[in-house]
């Protein structure tokens, strides 16, 4: 009876928690909110929920991801648009992120298209294997000269544009003033048309109309190309000073300056160790031989995928060297007397480019003072 009692009275054990195992996260990204999805090993959806596109939108996305499960894994649609700031602040908190390509067309003709739906796909392309592309960090010095690089393209563009513009005015001009500008080059061209602006309020009596109409527009199209050409030549400064304090081994390379180091540092990103191996970056930058074999004829083409910038990038690298550089002009005589094209051998001079390139681009270390 006295041990009846005493057992009635005694607090029930407490039930054991058992630990969470690994999940999966997979988010489909837009601009004002994120669409989240977690996944247990074996491809069961577990939760599915909307949160802001904000700071507190995504700590509070991770939190409730963490409550199915350990996340280590996550993949995310437009890890270098929408869903750049999601993929810096998970890879922050130690989870890795892959980059997730949107469904092909006849899976969504056949499953269908939706915000959840597609947030499991992503989880599912890294379940699968078929996401193997790691996100970039963005968050060092290549992410400064990503924003360097776009501020100068669009200024060469618009300087492009301008200078268009301006010949296309002349070319209507009148006789008197096309005689008067003949004959001059660009530069001395924009600083004549340049001084038009300082005698623009001084209107000539007698003078038509159009003809100083023509006179304004050529000073201030001068004007607007010079503002430019001043912008780019201050881009284009702040570029070769931030390669040279954290890429310095990439200018020591013959073919390779400021600007095509800076388009290859921007295709590897702030974390090169992504990049598994000096195949998966000449994949990257679309220089991985590719089997076009039929029957007995047995060749490889040049690749038509990866980053065109980069390709660019290379390109230009290798057609520097087949002019100054007596190793590379070498190798390329000696592979044409074995009776390869000219574009087999630019294939394989690229594909060393890149290789060369690629154990450079490993030495990046990021630069606190950035």
């Amino acid at each position: 009876m006295a041990n009846s009692t005493m057992s009635s009275t005694l607090p029930a054990p407490k039930a054991r928690r058992r630990p969470a195992g690994e999940v999966v996260l997979g988010v489909d990204t837009h601009r004002d909110a994120h669409v989240a999805a977690v996944l247990s090993l074996t491809g069961a959806v577990l939760a599915t929920d909307e949160f802001p596109a904000t700071a507190a939108g995504y700590r509070a996305l991770l939190k409730w991801a963490g409550k199915s499960g350990t996340v280590r894994r996550a993949g995310v649609e437009g890890t270098g648009s929408y869903g750049a700031s999601l993929s810096r602040y998970l890879l922050a908190q130690g989870v890795d992120v892959f980059d997730v390509n949107w469904m092909d067309r006849a899976d969504r003709r056949r499953r269908g298209k939706s915000d959840p739906l597609d947030a499991q796909n992503a989880a599912r392309a890294v379940l699968s294997g078929r996401a193997r592309a790691r996100a970039k960090s963005g968050d060092g010095p290549v992410q400064i000269a990503r924003m360097y690089k776009l501020t100068k393209a669009s200024a060469v563009k618009a300087r492009t544009q301008a200078i268009n513009q301006l010949k296309a005015v002349l070319v209507t001009a009148e006789p008197a003033l096309r005689e008067e500008l003949a004959g001059l080059g660009n530069a001395e061209l924009f600083r004549t048309c340049a001084r038009f602006n300082d005698a623009s309020g001084q209107e000539e009596v007698g003078e038509e109309p159009v003809a100083q109409a023509t006179r304004i527009t050529l000073g201030l199209l001068a004007s607007r190309i010079g503002r430019l050409s001043e912008e780019i030549r201050e881009v284009e400064v702040r570029l070769a000073r931030l390669v040279q304090r954290h890429a310095p081994q990439l200018l020591d390379v013959v073919g390779i300056g400021p600007d095509t180091a800076v388009a290859l540092l921007v295709t590897v990103g702030d974390n090169p160790e992504r990049l598994d191996s000096e195949a998966s970056f000449a994949a990257l930058c679309g220089v991985s031989p590719v089997e076009r074999s039929s029957g007995r004829r047995q060749f490889r083409r040049l690749n038509r995928g990866g980053d065109r910038q980069a390709n660019a990038a290379l390109h230009r690298i290798v057609f520097t060297r087949l002019r100054v550089d007596p190793r590379t002009q070498d190798y390329y005589e000696r592979r044409i007397k074995e009776g390869k094209t000219r574009r087999e051998i630019v294939r394989c001079l690229k594909r060393y480019a890149a290789r060369e390139v690629f154990h450079l681009v490993k030495q990046l270390k990021p630069d606190p003072r950035s």
